[in-house]
């Protein structure tokens, strides 16, 4: 009796706050409704039909205040009436709570929450169509009950605020719109991304949580804030951190990528210039070399160029695109070690004789087209997939400047685990065994080799140097990848750093080698022809 004793007042005075009795009690009747389907999740379809009924009865819902304030205890309402010199407005729990009537104790113990909307809130549409008056309405869930999604994505709290402004789509402000979620937990493990539900991106549901257009702070430790660029549902997903990167080690391993990757690159432009300064048809294992610097170049660029447009002002298109072609620099490069590797097998199988028509076109076709169509399949499917993409930094326990456990750093990279699982580490991951088959391989024939009289020992310890320096230059360091647990992190960490930043130049000095041993071998040969030449004259 006493929770509907308090239910039965908190309607009363929505109905004399709201100076419109009948409507006012159709919108609570709807929440009331809402709040007591307990089942909502085994009918998925009715989720839609009572949010988007709820939001059409708040905008037309007839009242004389500036706002109205109807509570339920897992659900709020609120209408506001606006016009078109809106100064902003700021919203928070407390503030919100202090005006509504009186909930039982369970609804009292909130978790606090807040809102703040721009005065570019309203300015677009007000130079539209310039209209008398306005209407805000925020919707405050504190179940996710109407929220399902494919992944069963955990949310902070179970808290899901939301906004829209009459019937417009307000996207793409300049002045972000803050919402805010205090939590009394510690965050240590998780990271947390602001989201928002995007309608229709799901099959099996009404839609599927999203990262576009909002970012992610932590001005506290028991404060998650999150910008956003749009009105919708907004949330914080919380998802499980696998060893998280230590927040000292952030600036070392910046600044190792920053030089080991300024000097690939210049590295690579060195190899390509030089490359084509010869101005003579090279073979096809110098094609081949070519293709895999030209990869290099491009990994390192969208890698240095990654962080960068990952800021908060940079379009989430942009970055969006930059994760689809860092991603398609990644498999380029991984494609083009596997050829190498098939293409040293070609080499000691045919002993050195191979000849394939158009090999090195062909090899193009699966270097480059292979990766872009897998890209391509992504972006078409779901391009979601790519886009800001949240480093969790494990915070010093010893230093007070830290303001949270967990703190976020952002690249322009692939979000789904999914696809970072099969396309990342899967692709690498195999393509790293194949390269280390193929080593142990090629070493045990030219062992072999070196065994018969056929070949001279100096002829078979260079070859096998010539196999294992090869080998190891394209992708036996990529291995490390697979150490980034325990007490090999910290090692891994900065080893895999080291090697695979400086990868284009290690292949510059492949380059300068195979050139001058070439220019040697020439050498030798004309000076043996002259002196053919010389003998036959006498």
């Amino acid at each position: 009796m006493g929770r509907h004793a308090a239910l039965l007042l908190c309607l009363c005075l929505v109905t004399a706050q709201s100076e419109a009795e009948g409507t006012a009690q159709e919108v609570y009747s709807l929440m009331y409704k809402m709040n007591m389907k307990k089942a909502i999740t085994d009918s998925p379809e009715s989720a839609p039909m009572l949010v988007h009924s709820l939001e059409q009865r708040l905008l037309n819902v007839t009242f004389n205040a500036d706002r109205l304030i109807l509570p339920l205890e897992s659900i709020q309402a609120l209408a506001f009436n606006l016009n078109c010199s809106f100064p902003g407005l700021a919203l928070s729990s407390d503030t919100l709570s202090s005006g509504a009537p009186k909930q039982p104790q369970q609804a009292r113990a909130k978790i606090r929450h807040a809102m703040q909307f721009p005065k570019e809130l309203t300015q677009r549409t007000c130079r539209l169509r310039s209209p008398s008056r306005l209407r805000l309405i925020c919707i405050y869930f504190s179940t996710d009950r109407f929220f399902q999604s494919d992944n069963k994505s955990l949310l902070l709290h179970n808290y899901v605020l939301g906004a829209q402004l009459d019937n417009e789509s307000v996207n793409d402000l300049r002045e972000p719109i803050n919402i805010s979620f205090w939590h009394n937990e510690s965050l240590e493990g998780y990271v947390t991304t602001c989201v928002f539900w995007k309608e229709g991106a799901s099959k099996r549901y009404w839609g599927a949580w999203s990262p576009e257009g909002c970012r992610t702070e932590h001005p506290s430790d028991s404060q998650v804030l999150c910008r956003c660029n749009h009105l919708s549902y907004f949330a914080v997903l919380m998802q499980l951190s696998q060893d998280p990167l230590p927040a000292e080690l952030l600036a070392p391993l910046t600044y190792i990528s920053l030089v080991g990757c300024s000097i690939s690159i210049v590295a690579s432009l060195l190899t390509v210039l030089l490359y084509f300064l010869t101005r003579k048809k090279g073979d096809s294992l110098t094609n081949i070399h070519m293709n895999l610097h030209a990869s290099v170049l491009l990994l390192n660029v969208t890698f240095l160029l990654s962080p960068i447009l990952a800021v908060p002002s940079a379009p989430g298109s942009a970055c969006r695109a930059l994760a689809a072609t860092l991603h398609y620099a990644l498999l380029s490069c991984l494609t083009w070690m596997a050829i190498e590797g098939f293409n040293l097998y070609l080499l000691l199988v045919r002993v050195y004789n191979i000849y394939i028509r158009r090999y090195v076109l062909k090899l193009c076709v699966v270097g480059w087209g292979v990766p872009a169509f897998l890209v391509l399949l992504l972006l078409a499917i779901k391009s979601s997939v790519y886009g800001r993409h949240t480093i969790v930094l494990s915070g010093n326990q010893g230093d007070s400047r830290n303001v949270t456990g967990s703190q976020n750093t952002s690249i322009c990279w692939v979000q789904s685990p999914g696809v970072h699982g099969a396309l990342v580490i899967g692709y690498g991951g195999l393509t790293s065994l194949f390269n280390l088959v193929v080593l142990v391989w090629a070493l045990r024939v030219l062992r072999r080799m070196k065994a018969q009289e056929k070949a001279p020992g100096s002829r078979a310890c260079k070859d096998t140097v010539t196999v294992l320096g090869l080998t190891i230059l394209l992708g036996t360091t990529w291995t490390l990848a697979f150490f980034s647990f325990g007490v090999f992190l910290l090692p891994q960490l900065f080893l895999f750093t080291i090697l695979n930043s400086l990868y284009g130049f290690f292949l510059f000095l492949w380059f300068c080698f195979q050139r001058c041993r070439s220019e040697a071998v020439a050498a030798a040969e004309g000076e043996m022809e002259a002196f053919s030449s010389s003998q036959m004259m006498q």
